[in-house]
Parts: C-alpha cells; sequence; structure tokens
C-alpha cells in the first residue's frame, strides 16, 4: 500500500472515486493528506492501485464477495446500503457524506460515463456544495466540471475548450474576459447553447455573473 500521512482534522480536500472509467489519470489527481472515498467499484480502484479508503461505501452490487471482502479488509471505514432501500446512488451517497465532512474542496473523479441520467445527475450534485460555499469540480480524463455562482478565475491549462451553460433557467449579467470570445453583462437561458467552446485568449481568464448558476465545463480536444 501507498504510504499518506493521516488527513489533518481539518480535512481540505475529499476524492470521490466512482465506479466509471478510471486509470492512471485518475490516481495522479490524488494528493498528500487527501481525504479519500470510494463508492462501490471505485474502493476496489483505489486499494488495487495501493491507497487505503479512508470510507468505502455504497451496495457494492458492481463487487462480487471475494472483493467486497477485499474492500473491507482494506478500508479504514465501510458503509454498507441495501441497494433495494435506498434511496440514492452510490455517487451521491457518498457526496453527501463528503458534504457532511464541510471540506475546503472535494472532488468527483469518473463519475462521467456511458450511463448518461447517471452522469446528468452527478453533475447536478455540484449544486449542493455550491449551496453550501463549498469548491466541487467533477474531473474525468477530458473534462473539468464546475459552477460559478458569482465570479472565477481560469488558469490556461491542458484545457482545450471552455463551455458555459446555464444551470437556472436565467443566467444575466455575464461578463467574461481574457476569452476568445468575450462578454459584457450578457443573458443565457437554459437551453441556449451560445456559450460552447470559448477558449482562453489570455492565460488567466475571468468569469462574473450577477444572477442565476452557470456550469463552466472545460475539455479537451
Amino acid at each position: 500500500m501507498s504510504e499518506r500521512n493521516d488527513p489533518p482534522m481539518l480535512i481540505k480536500r475529499i476524492l470521490i472515486f466512482t465506479g466509471g472509467h478510471l486509470n492512471e489519470w485518475a490516481l495522479a489527481l490524488i494528493q498528500p493528506n487527501d481525504y479519500l472515498i470510494g463508492a462501490d467499484a471505485g474502493a476496489l480502484f483505489l486499494i488495487t492501485n495501493g491507497y487505503k479508503p479512508d470510507v468505502s461505501l455504497g451496495d457494492f452490487d458492481s463487487v462480487t464477495a471475494e472483493e467486497l471482502e477485499v474492500i473491507r479488509s482494506n478500508s479504514s471505514e465501510t458503509l454498507d446500503f441495501d441497494p433495494i432501500d435506498k434511496d440514492f446512488t452510490d455517487t451521491e451517497l457518498a457526496w453527501q457524506f463528503a458534504l457532511k465532512k464541510q471540506p475546503e474542496e472535494i472532488l468527483l473523479v469518473g463519475a462521467i460515463g456511458t450511463r448518461f441520467d447517471h452522469s446528468l445527475a452527478n453533475v447536478h450534485l455540484l449544486r449542493q456544495a455550491a449551496d453550501q460555499n463549498i469548491l466541487a469540480r467533477i474531473v474525468d480524463k477530458h473534462n473539468c466540471i464546475r459552477i460559478v455562482g458569482n465570479e472565477m478565475t481560469l488558469i490556461r491549462s491542458s484545457y482545450t475548450y471552455v463551455s458555459l451553460l446555464p444551470l437556472t433557467a436565467t443566467v444575466a449579467g455575464i461578463t467574461l474576459k481574457g476569452f476568445q470570445y468575450p462578454l459584457d453583462e450578457a443573458t443565457l437561458q437554459i437551453g441556449q447553447s451560445l456559450g460552447i467552446s470559448n477558449k482562453l485568449s489570455e492565460d488567466s481568464a475571468s468569469i462574473r455573473i450577477r444572477e442565476g448558476l452557470l456550469l463552466v465545463i472545460e475539455s479537451m480536444d
């Protein structure tokens, strides 16, 4: 097992590993003192790659009985949920658990996959973190998804595109600086695609809005 320092009393970052498409890119996100949560098969992924989850949880319907024993034996804590009686997906159970810890930031890793319904539901989870003023991101191999409710600064990175999509019915007062296609006090209605495939024109760029919630999706080509 990879050695990591025990998490501090104040948890700064929580990483939730789901049962989505995970490989080396996901492991590269882990930093010392991160609090690791494995949701269902995400826990097995961490253990298989030498990490001990601080918590493994779910109904574990994606692993075998033998694999579940491996998860229980190699996790600091394991929480089992009945697949019939539970009201939430394994990912949302992990998300709620993470929110109660009140970290500075949550990363949801591997939450975008072939099930579009699950992927969209996971994107909507970001709203819960925004309501509690907790920084939150969904990260996969090709995308980084966040919510902005007032302002945000983006730094030029390996992502090629930045798309802006309304999460509320109306997002008003959108001002973009440092983008190839700037905006000044613009309004976007949900269902519009005007904000798709913008690019940074400078090393850093700013997004400011007056009203509503905006999804900021950075994507590689």
